[in-house]
């Protein structure tokens, strides 16, 4: 399912999104009348039945990863993967350097910085929540977070290993070997290129952000948003934001153009990179990209696939006159600013693991 989800073709987003905001500001209007004569109480239970109807709370518990059954072992052992530099040629880059999880997941880069201090062509998206997303990568051509491990491993330009030296370095180790065993206990051979990216994944699995002010607030707690953010909340809904970020993970379910109504300047939409277009070679595709998660965006700057926005105001107004046709006001950027802060929850507390020493026979650094 994931490998063949479809964006709308930009004529037709369009005349969703303008439908979907249409109704929904008539909905708006018929519920401003019955506001007025209602107790507080009221308008906070009709706006939170509207976004109920588009958005789910994250769950408290671990999601269900397919194909993967996610056990301690492999959480244990897929955290010191998560943190160990020597999976790089030049074993100082790790998953942690590009999603680092004490900046909200990313990097704080506009694009990432790998082997031999080369940029990446694209901004690192955050690893929190990643688990809920349709697919991995910006263009989605990873479909589940096992094939986005292998990815940077293996890319020159982030950490420039190849699976034969992952292999070597991991069966180097006597305590690596050990817990590749544990994990995958039914194996012959546990230590391979495939499980090391499923312990990875089954790390990742766990770094989810539960209990904002937004999932609380879609629980029932009319109280744990502010005022601000009610309003920002109602103003997302209204302008059509929610027809491309919406259910659990606020986002990251489908593919959409970046520029619906109107193409960003190269500034901001590099023309060299086409998005979703070098996976299927599709026309329709140019310049598709998967629709990011909006959790914790306010920790997660700069923003877009170039990152080459950093601040979240700007953020919002280029999404209202790129994605819908709308000049947004200063006052309406501000509410939608202010909704946004709504969506940071608790933060994953992952202890710093020891990681196992290396050995005489662990391959060395290499730098070229």
């Amino acid at each position: 399912m994931h490998a063949q989800t479809r964006h709308r073709p930009a004529a037709a987003l369009k005349s969703l999104l303008a439908a979907t905001a249409t109704a929904l500001g008539l909905l708006a209007a018929t519920a401003g009348t019955s506001v007025a004569a209602d107790p507080p109480a009221a308008a906070g239970d009709a706006l939170m039945t509207r976004a109920r109807e588009l958005f789910k709370p994250l769950p408290v518990t671990l999601p269900v990863v397919r194909n993967n059954a996610v056990t301690r072992e492999k959480i244990d052992l897929g955290k010191m993967l998560f943190f160990d530099p020597r999976l790089s040629a030049s074993g100082i880059f790790s998953c942690n350097s590009c999603h680092n999880l004490g900046l909200g997941g990313v990097d704080g880069l506009e694009t990432s910085v790998g082997h031999g201090w080369q940029k990446g062509p694209r901004n690192a998206p955050t690893v929190l929540n990643a688990v809920l997303n349709v697919a991995q990568f910006w263009d989605g051509r990873a479909e589940d977070l096992k094939a986005q491990a292998k990815g940077p491993i293996q890319a020159g330009v982030e950490m420039n290993s190849t699976p034969d030296r992952v292999m070597a370095v991991l069966n180097s180790i006597p305590d690596y070997k050990a817990k590749f065993a544990t994990a995958f206990p039914n194996e012959k051979n546990p230590v391979t290129f495939d499980n090391v990216a499923m312990a990875i994944e089954a790390f990742e699995a766990t770094l989810t952000t539960p209990a904002s002010p937004f999932d609380q607030f879609l629980e029932g707690n009319a109280e744990a948003m502010s005022a601000p953010q009610k309003a920002g909340l109602e103003l997302f809904i209204d302008k059509g934001c929610s027809g491309c970020h919406n259910g659990v993970n606020v986002g990251g379910h489908d593919y959409f153009p970046f520029g619906v109504v109107t193409k960003p300047g190269a500034e901001i939409l590099p023309p060299g990179d086409k998005g979703r277009f070098a996976v299927t070679k599709t026309a329709d595709d140019e310049y598709v990209f998967r629709a990011p998660t909006l959790r914790n965006v306010t920790l997660t700057a700069p923003y877009f696939h170039s990152g080459k926005v950093w601040d979240l105001r700007q953020a919002v107004a280029v999404m209202g006159s790129s994605q819908l046709g709308a000049t947004l006001t200063d006052e309406e950027i501000d509410k939608i600013t202010a909704f946004l802060t709504a969506l940071t929850g608790q933060q994953p507390r992952v202890d710093y693991p020891l990681l196992p020493a290396s050995t005489p026979a662990t391959p060395q650094p290499v730098f070229k």
